[in-house]
């Protein structure tokens, strides 16, 4: 089979970046400096939430289905930095080849990861190709919009309608999914001053999954898998979150009926 990578990414404000654009001094501590930075956004446009080049990658999550089976992992801060998770990521592209799946991936997450792998020096080949090393990659490649090789189910399932657009988390509570466990994205970078860092861990974690299992059902709806296979998939992705010794997934498993 072609390899799935589905993804998700949790990111913090550039503390580091910020000090340096607007010459704020060391002092100056790490909230007060995003403080700042939330200051001058929201009398820019009303809204607190940085451009996409402030946004420090801390956690990259993955879910990966392929001839060898499915497995979940993170890369994430503090094991590793940040040019080193983007760089990570991207040699799993190489690696594999995989479909990429995401939620809102075209809108965010990929955004984010080459700006910050620009800054970082990160190396992409294979994710770029446009068909100059593959033909295939001509007709089919991570970058367009409207090919399979990335698909962002937010925007495919919105028919590329912003207005259209529907929140994860209540998406996958009405398919009977568990949804987001104890966070979400707006409490990042106070669970990050907190040092829950495992927590934002865990709740990327937990969103990739339910990501993988809303493009399963969307797999099914559009006839790539029977209902027998889509609910063999589901039992695949059942089975090893049992096998994981981990409370998140306890958690996850217990607020997913079988």
């Amino acid at each position: 089979m072609t390899p799935t990578l589905t993804f998700d990414i949790e990111s913090i404000p550039d503390i580091a970046g910020l000090r340096h654009l607007h010459d704020l001094p060391e002092s100056l501590a790490d909230a007060e400096v995003a403080e700042f930075a939330f200051q001058k956004q929201r009398a820019k446009n009303g809204s607190d939430f940085l451009p996409l080049h402030l946004q420090r990658v801390v956690v990259i999550s993955c879910a990966l289905r392929n001839d060898e089976g499915f497995r979940v992992w993170s890369l994430a801060e503090p094991k590793s930095g940040e040019g080193e998770i983007i760089q990570r990521f991207f040699d799993g592209v190489a690696k594999y080849t995989p479909n990429l799946v995401s939620w809102n991936g075209g809108g965010f997450d990929l955004p984010v990861l080459h700006y910050r792998g620009l800054i970082h020096g990160v190396t992409a080949a294979r994710y770029w190709d446009l068909g100059e090393d593959d033909r295939d990659f001509k007709w089919n490649n991570y970058i367009s919009r409207y090919h399979t090789r990335h698909l962002d189910l937010m925007d495919l399932l919105a028919m590329y309608q912003p207005r259209a657009n529907a929140p994860l988390d209540q998406l996958v509570k009405l398919m009977g999914l568990p949804g987001k466990l104890g966070m979400d994205g707006g409490a990042v970078w106070g669970a990050w001053l907190d040092g829950q860092i495992d927590a934002i861990r865990d709740y990327c974690e937990t969103d990739v999954v339910n990501t993988y299992l809303v493009y399963l059902r969307f797999q099914k709806m559009r006839g790539n898998l029977t209902p027998a296979a889509h609910e063999k998939e589901v039992a695949v992705v059942r089975d090893h979150l049992a096998a994981l010794d981990a409370a998140h997934w306890r958690e996850f498993l217990a607020a997913w009926p079988a």
